[in-house]
């Protein structure tokens, strides 16, 4: 802080020849020093004036204006009529290009400090963790993209106004669909009648049907009534169709039906619905399980997939119970959605048009019936801790001939299928967490409207990408996997590692996060202490 003297300026004034000592404060307005300086001379305080010094040019009144001394003093003009009127308007012309190009100088400075700060500080963790030059440049431009995009975002929420993602996904680099060897040839007759050719006359590309045994595919991509096309596949597919005489028509109606079941949530939806069953169905191929279960416990294994999150509502069990909803009612507070899933399943399987089980004898109903509510059932996450540790204490000694082994490996199956977005490429999985913290953040704006409890993971005050998921790969989603890679080598390569690739990638995104955070810290710091020295 400077003396007490350094708060005032003492500027010399010639009033018509006299000598005048103006004394004022360095925080007075420039208005207030103008009528200073009238008073000083004699005249009403509203007297238009001008200072010149000793070359004749003019001086700005502020309180920045240039000392002078007595020998030295400012000229004082009379501004009247005409000359008033021009000499004002160009001063003011003057003023306002001064502070355009002011503004326009401390706008760059300022972009130019926080880029320098930002680049520093990256490239000081650059040379802490050894990395080479070449990845220097690399960090400076996912500085630059993150930047771009934290401004693109600038005074608005994330997801503001219930806004639900559509993911640009690129063409497909192979086709859908092929025509069949029937349709190809009646196409060359000149007597093919379009009329009687039927939509049923086309199949899966081989592509297709290669890229669909993969843990990696894109459901992006796809469009409902394509994504049920390739459901009825995966039943023909795996036999499931021939070896249980399943009607083809009862199938697709059943189908159709479970697709008008599910809502349209922002995660907990069709395209959901179908990307658990896919990933059941290529767990299915890489791991060789029709080797090692029986047909019936693939068909349960596939329709437990396809019922497991029916007419879900979007909000959790715990908004379930806490807010005593109807479901928590009825299902005494247990498990209410998965109950709910598996009652709604059933009503569908109860109509003779949707009943693919309809030439089943009673008791393999039954037992198909039982198994496929354990394992939707096994889908609650409170019940995770419970059903793994079951499992850890089976795998070293499994036993494909102990039925209480198998039905607890398909728990163990269903719930990985349920939970492996981040199995996927990044590409694929980012826009599933983006559609999850959307339903969350949802549920967590009616429970905070509501009074009721909100968990800190779906508050949108407190969660970010990185820190919802890091977490949850690290301790629910790779401990599961690497069991069932105990029983299942082949999954390492397909399905643990990308987890652990998203795992670091999501973790390098919080480093990012938090050094940008450190930064602004130390700006709103620097900021608080400039304001008190002043």
């Amino acid at each position: 802080m400077g003396s007490a003297s350094s708060s005032y300026r003492v500027i010399y004034l010639d009033v018509d020849g006299r000598i005048q000592k103006v004394v004022f404060s360095r925080f007075c307005s420039p208005c207030d020093i103008k009528e200073l300086f009238c008073t000083a001379m004699g005249v009403p305080r509203n007297t238009h004036i001008s200072l010149l010094d000793s070359s004749g040019a003019m001086v700005s009144i502020d309180p920045t204006m240039p000392h002078n001394t007595e020998r030295s003093p400012y000229r004082v003009v009379h501004m009247i009529g005409g000359q008033l009127a021009d000499k004002e308007e160009l001063f003011q012309n003057v003023l306002t290009q001064v502070a355009e190009q002011f503004s326009r100088a401390f706008k760059i400075n300022e972009l130019k400090t926080e880029v320098t700060n930002r680049l520093a500080m990256l490239e000081k963790r650059v040379e802490l963790e050894g990395m080479k030059v070449v990845e220097i440049e690399k960090c400076r431009n996912d500085i630059k993209n993150l930047r771009e995009e934290m401004a693109s975002r600038n005074n608005s929420n994330f997801l503001e106004d219930n806004k639900k993602l559509t993911p640009h996904r690129d063409v497909l680099s192979y086709p859908k669909y092929m025509l069949s060897q029937q349709t190809i040839d009646a196409l060359r007759k000149p007597a093919f009648d379009v009329w009687l050719w039927e939509a049923n006359e086309y199949h899966l590309s081989k592509e297709t049907v290669e890229a669909l045994r993969l843990p990696a595919f894109d459901a992006w991509q796809w469009e409902p009534n394509e994504m049920l096309s390739c459901l009825e596949h995966m039943y023909h597919d795996l036999g499931l169709v021939k070896d249980f005489n399943i009607n083809l028509i009862t199938l697709k109606r059943w189908l159709l039906c479970i697709h008008d079941n599910y809502k349209n949530n922002p995660f907990h939806n069709f395209r959901h619905c179908f990307c658990v069953t896919q990933m059941m169905y290529s767990m299915i191929c890489l791991c060789n399980l029709q080797e090692k279960f029986t047909q019936v416990d693939i068909l349960i294994l596939m329709t437990a997939a396809v019922c497991h999150d029916l007419d879900h509502p979007g909000f959790n069990n715990t908004y379930q119970i806490n807010a005593r909803t109807e479901l928590a009612v009825r299902y005494n507070d247990i498990s209410p959605l998965e109950n709910h899933h598996c009652a709604v399943a059933f009503q569908i399987f109860s109509q003779p048009d949707c009943n693919i089980f309809s030439n089943f004898d009673p008791e393999v109903f039954k037992q198909i019936r039982q198994g496929t509510i354990t394992l939707i059932l096994a889908t609650d996450m409170a019940r995770h801790g419970e059903i793994l540790d079951s499992f850890k204490q089976k795998v070293d000694s499994f036993d494909y001939a102990d039925e209480e082994h198998i039905t607890c490996l398909k728990m163990v199956l269903i719930k990985c299928c349920d939970i492996s977005n981040e199995v996927r490429p990044m590409e694929v999985a980012e826009p599933w967490v983006d559609c999850l913290l959307e339903e969350y953040f949802m549920q967590s704006d009616r429970e905070k409207s509501e009074g009721l409890p909100v968990a800190p993971f779906m508050d949108r005050e407190k969660v970010t990408k990185p820190t919802a998921q890091i977490g949850f790969i690290k301790f629910v989603l790779i401990p599961m996997f690497e069991t069932v890679m105990k029983l299942f080598p082949q999954i390492e390569e397909a399905m643990v590692q990308p987890l652990r690739e998203s795992r670091d990638r999501y973790e390098e995104l919080k480093q990012i996060d938090d050094a940008m955070n450190e930064v602004q810290k130390k700006k709103s710091e620097n900021l608080t202490i400039g304001g008190k020295k002043k």
